[in-house]
């Protein structure tokens, strides 16, 4: 009896793991800021999808057309206008958001030229952040929040009930939520309570067109 084989996991990256694994087999993508390629070549031979990608630098341009992928250079906040509406059936925002100017104009954006959108960023609520900041009165820094203040190309500093929030405001739907911990362990949550915005260092989100189901409040097993 032969057995079914799972594709490999992508290594080093289990939040990007997490995020393929919320996109269905044969679907339209792209991602946006793709880097070097990693998430979208494992999309495109594993899961079989219709994949896309746009990337600022050129660096990862190259690395990524030489893996025979179809990335090309642009950026998230001048150029997802080209796109029509519907082009795609999800959309990838991955540990970029924090970088963007319009945060709201791009998660429009988002959300016209695809059905659902997949968002992830590092959270500024993470318990050793808080610490960072109190006890030592400097800039944040983590191992998601690498840069000094002024090298850093973060412009946007947010914690998960921050993003659930915004959501809820902009009449967004959140699908599913996925915390990720300091040790890597990634937990499904159907809300953001205390606990979770406390101990999360990531998180990634899959939105979609309507209302938000997701809560800022403290789910059941938080409080």
């Amino acid at each position: 009896m032969n057995r079914v084989q799972s594709p490999p996991q992508i290594q080093n990256r289990i939040d990007l793991q997490r995020v393929a694994d919320m996109i269905e087999p044969g679907s339209r993508v792209l991602d946006i800021g793709c880097g070097d390629g990693a998430l979208l070549d494992y999309l495109v031979h594993f899961k079989q999808v219709d994949g896309r990608g746009i990337e600022l630098s050129q660096e990862g341009v190259n690395r990524s057309v030489s893996l025979g992928l179809a990335v090309v250079q642009g950026d998230a906040e001048t150029d997802l206008h080209n796109y029509p509406s519907d082009a795609f059936d999800y959309v990838i925002l991955s540990q970029t958001l924090q970088s963007i100017y319009d945060v709201r104009g791009t998660l429009d954006e988002l959300l016209r030229i695809g059905r659902h959108a997949i968002v992830s960023f590092p959270n500024l609520g993470y318990w050793r952040v808080r610490f960072d900041l109190l006890m030592h009165g400097r800039s944040p820094m983590s191992e998601k929040l690498p840069f000094i203040w002024c090298d850093s190309p973060n412009i946007r500093f947010f914690t998960l009930t921050d993003f659930v929030n915004l959501a809820e405001d902009m009449g967004l739907g959140i699908d599913r939520i996925v915390s990720i911990d300091h040790a890597g362990r990634a937990t499904p949550r159907n809300g953001v309570g205390l606990w979770t915005n406390w101990l999360a260092e990531e998180a990634i989100y899959l939105l979609s067109r309507g209302t938000s189901s997701a809560s800022a409040e403290a789910p059941p097993g938080e409080r």
